[in-house]
């Protein structure tokens, strides 16, 4: 009897030390999905090789299919182009109104090259107003 009680609060105790040793995780935005090819690896090595990795250890991790972006900026794969924390350049934020156009900060509302939407320009004479091209 005293035997069995001993071996459950050994396996209880395990388990306990097993879960509180688990490690702490990123964020799961840092990351990004390496490729299943087996193509030249043993099957042991593509095991694992999967998983993911951060871009800032492998920056052309950003430009594979399915990567939010071509860019690292602060461990995770953006577009400047279009994302508004880091448009034009990493960390470069667009203020609350402002949205990212070809890595500009711009204001749809009044910007006559990016009138209601990015790339729709006002014609010559017209100003934007309220997101729409009107007559100055």
């Amino acid at each position: 009897m005293i035997k069995k009680i001993l071996i459950t609060l050994i396996i209880l105790m395990a388990l306990a030390i097993n879960l509180s040793a688990t490690p702490i995780e990123d964020d799961e935005e840092d990351l990004v999905p390496i490729s299943d090819s087996l193509r030249g690896a043993s099957r042991f090595l593509a095991q694992h090789s999967r998983g993911l990795v951060k871009c800032n250890k492998n920056p052309r991790l950003c430009r594979a299919k399915g990567s939010p972006g071509p860019d690292c900026c602060k461990k995770k794969c953006v577009n400047v182009k279009i994302d508004k924390q880091n448009c034009g350049l990493c960390g470069k934020k667009c203020k609350n109104q402002e949205i990212c156009c070809k890595g500009k900060c711009v204001n749809l509302m009044t910007d006559k090259r990016n009138c209601g939407s990015c790339n729709i320009k006002c014609k010559k004479g017209n100003s934007c107003k309220l997101g729409m091209c009107s007559y100055a």
